[in-house]
């Protein structure tokens, strides 16, 4: 069984890294100065230099604070934010743990479809009377769809007129490839978004557990403040380390990964099998490809021996899609997609 399913990168880890966790384990393990304080200490800073030099958003360290991960921040944010039967727009199909997230804290999903346009996707936004938050995921996971300025533009008026907390997921900034460019939201709307992002994808990193939330929006993080202080926690020592040497020190280290996956998202083209569908995705490591019909991620893993999400689990719009991770080495892609070829109709 090939498993083609998990979103982490089946490639090296920056020896950058590597190097910044060996020192720490060797060194001092004790309480950082850092730790006590309200902020992310050096977490935060190496984020705010990150936004500022990669996407010309100048970040306020001092409005980070650090999660373990992604689904955490987001789970805060709601819990501090809104009430059980508040709306959460969010662009479907969607990244499924968000959904459960949604499901189980009883906010109602206000689907914003993506469909197919041509080589890409488009959108129309729907009414959201009712929504108290847009979950905003950009680059987005599953399509792979980097929004433009103009569409963008257009979410943040639709934010505006709705009263709308806007979360920003970028989670994949830094997987936009040549010539799409990732564009923070916060550029655009700062006084009303909450950015939350690690460094977790594109430096494949996912046990480090580490992530930081930019708090825009000045009432978001009053609300956080009310809360006891270490209720939701904290990122922890290794993540920070990890994660500050990635954002610091390995950007050669994903120059090289991107030309990989850049020619895996273009081998899959070339190859694969007719009966699937394929939009070059303009971010991310994962593609989101057409089937034929429902429940095909069952068939593949019974027929190819390769396990892929099933698009049904990303809500709306999903259930004809299989997601499949390409961030593997070309004789790994090659073999997939051979098995793939030998899928029965």
């Amino acid at each position: 069984m090939i498993p083609a399913w998990v979103a982490d990168m089946d490639l090296p880890t920056a020896p950058e890294v590597v190097e910044a966790l060996r020192r720490r384990a060797q060194g001092d393990l004790g309480y950082p100065a850092w730790m006590i304080e309200p902020n992310a200490g050096p977490l935060a800073e190496a984020f705010a230099e990150r936004m500022t030099n990669r996407y010309g958003w100048p970040a306020d360290p001092s409005l980070v604070r650090s999660y373990c991960d992604l689904n955490q921040a987001l789970q805060v944010l709601l819990q501090i934010w809104t009430r059980p039967g508040d709306g959460v727009a969010v662009h479907t199909p969607a990244y499924h743990p968000f959904l459960t997230t949604l499901d189980v804290m009883e906010r109602p999903l206000r689907p914003i479809q993506l469909e197919p346009d041509g080589d890409s996707w488009r959108f129309e936004v729907p009414d959201l009377s009712g929504c108290r938050v847009l979950l905003l995921v950009n680059p987005h996971n599953p399509t792979g769809r980097v929004f433009t300025r103009a569409e963008l533009t257009e979410l943040a008026e639709h934010a505006e007129r709705h009263d709308l907390l806007v979360i920003a997921d970028e989670i994949h900034a830094d997987l936009a490839y040549e010539p799409h460019r990732h564009i923070p939201f916060a550029t655009i709307l700062p006084e009303r978004t909450v950015t939350i992002t690690s460094a977790t994808k594109a430096f494949n990193l996912g046990g480090i557990r580490c992530s930081v939330a930019h708090f825009g929006h000045p009432g978001v993080l009053e609300a956080l403040k009310a809360q006891p202080p270490f209720l939701y926690g904290s990122a922890n020592l290794f993540g920070v380390e990890a994660t500050v040497a990635a954002w610091r020190h390995g950007d050669a280290w994903l120059q090289e990964t991107l030309a990989v996956l850049d020619r895996n998202r273009r081998t899959i083209a070339e190859r694969l099998p007719g009966r699937f569908g394929y939009r070059l995705p303009e971010a991310t490591y994962l593609a989101w490809l057409h089937a034929d019909r429902p429940g095909m991620a069952e068939v593949i893993e019974r027929e190819a021996r390769v396990r892929l999400n099933d698009g049904a689990a990303f809500g709306p719009g999903g259930e004809h899609y299989v997601r499949l991770n390409f961030a593997t080495t070309e004789p790994i892609l090659t073999e997939i997609l051979d098995r793939l070829a030998r899928v029965k109709a």
